[in-house]
């Protein structure tokens, strides 16, 4: 009976050593390769490509041990009420990506949000990205993904074979979608199953509404100017309407979803398609052969001259206040915008637009639709998105466009519903003038 007892005092000795060795060693200032690993969940837009991220989290559980469960919640008006319930039950992510700009400011981002400003990675993002995520000073957000523009991706060779040239007004734009529809073709591709594609042709058209009221952002802000009673934002709701009302939509528009809109777009059966130009990701991976057919020109408004390009922030990564591994989380984000982190990211392929990243270019054999993107870019002729110059976006506008964007009520009455919902946002962020 001693001898074992010798023998198993023995074996707990041997175990308690190499237990002791293993914890000791080192792998390079990381977490210890045999330490707990650390676990962080990241909450995802549903509808976003994933493959960048999960490649991200691979890697950075390698080379730090840190483990990605990645969560999703629905888009559009759904996902933002779904942000707003975890944040204030604190049933949030330790990683969260959202958008940037007004909608960002309506979740009262500094209460639940991890201030960045002094983050040593922080020093390679540039100017513009960081004032869509700044708040009251604090720079509380890392961009994910590239600016995007938006217009209208269009299939290139449906357009050679009608004679269509890209419009340089609405008028030019409507003359090629009749053409389009008397082809037999869908002349403009809707997607109103997921709700926030019915905004793109009201957002798209920010560039065109500054250039007619420079001022209508700030006197937007302030209760100054409403889109009921200024004619060119007013403008943006009758575009939305003319493209139902000439029955250039497919007759599915209600039912169908991007995905839907872009193999229509690939196909060549819908030609003309009011999105974002982020969406090229996803035709470069889904449909290779046929990604250089697709073109992208800018919302038209009613002056060649003064035609150009409304510019959307990427959406960010934020870092919940609440997480239980904080210097996780900041080396999780330290990674991502690494220079390893960026390519790992791309997986090979190029951005569709500039990155916010400083130092990453976009390559000079890029794609067709980014280079037609860049030229407004090389020529100046940009404007940010309306939720970029403006704190406020009032979150039913979705629910607001698919009603104006299908008949279901007037431009104006859609311009009215969307003052009343800005209006009680503006209260409920205290600006002042409301």
């Amino acid at each position: 009976m001693m001898n074992n007892w010798k023998i198993l005092i023995l074996i707990s000795v041997l175990l308690l050593f190499f237990c002791i060795l293993s914890g000791c060693s080192s792998n390079n200032g990381s977490l210890s390769k045999n330490s707990k690993e650390v676990t962080l969940t990241l909450l995802i837009d549903n509808q976003a490509d994933q493959e960048g991220i999960r490649a991200v989290a691979t890697n950075i559980e390698k080379k730090y041990h840190i483990i990605t469960e990645i969560e999703t919640r629905p888009s559009g008006v759904e996902g933002h009420q779904v942000m707003e319930t975890r944040l204030a039950t604190g049933d949030m992510a330790d990683l969260v990506i959202y958008n940037s700009g007004s909608l960002l400011h309506s979740l009262n981002p500094e209460r639940y949000f991890v201030d960045l400003s002094n983050e040593p990675f922080m020093e390679n993002i540039l100017g513009p990205f960081k004032k869509s995520v700044t708040v009251n000073g604090k720079v509380i957000g890392l961009p994910i993904g590239s600016v995007s523009a938006g217009g209208w991706l269009y299939n290139k060779n449906v357009y050679r074979q009608l004679g269509l040239s890209v419009p340089r007004t609405w008028d030019e734009l409507i003359e090629n979608s009749e053409k389009i529809k008397a082809a037999g073709k869908t002349a403009v591709i809707g997607t109103y199953r997921d709700d926030w594609t019915s905004q793109l042709i009201v957002l798209a058209d920010n560039h065109n509404v500054v250039s007619e009221a420079p001022t209508f952002p700030a006197d937007f802000s302030a209760n100054k100017a409403k889109f009921t009673t200024t004619p060119a934002a007013l403008r943006s709701f009758e575009k939305l309407a003319e493209v139902y009302k000439k029955g250039f939509l497919n007759k599915d528009f209600k039912s169908a979803d991007n995905k839907d809109g872009l193999k229509m777009l690939i196909d060549g059966t819908g030609v003309q398609y009011p999105m974002l130009t982020g969406k090229l990701m996803a035709i470069e991976k889904n449909h290779p052969e046929k990604y250089k057919d697709i073109g992208f020109f800018a919302q038209p408004g009613d002056s060649p001259n003064k035609n150009g390009m409304t510019i959307f922030m990427p959406a960010a990564i934020y870092v919940n206040k609440n997480t239980q591994h904080l210097e996780a989380a900041k080396k999780w984000l330290a990674y991502f915008v690494s220079p390893e982190g960026v390519k790992t990211f791309l997986a090979g392929g190029s951005p569709p637009g500039p990155l916010a990243i400083k130092g990453i270019n976009v390559p000079n054999n890029t794609v067709p639709a980014v280079k037609d993107m860049l030229s407004y870019f090389n020529s100046g002729k940009t404007t940010p998105a309306l939720e970029y110059l403006s704190p406020l976006k009032g979150p039913n506008l979705p629910q607001i466009t698919i009603k104006v964007g299908s008949g279901q009520i007037s431009p104006k009455a859609g311009a009215q519903l969307y003052d009343k919902d800005v209006e009680q946002q503006a209260k409920q962020l205290g600006l002042q003038g409301w």
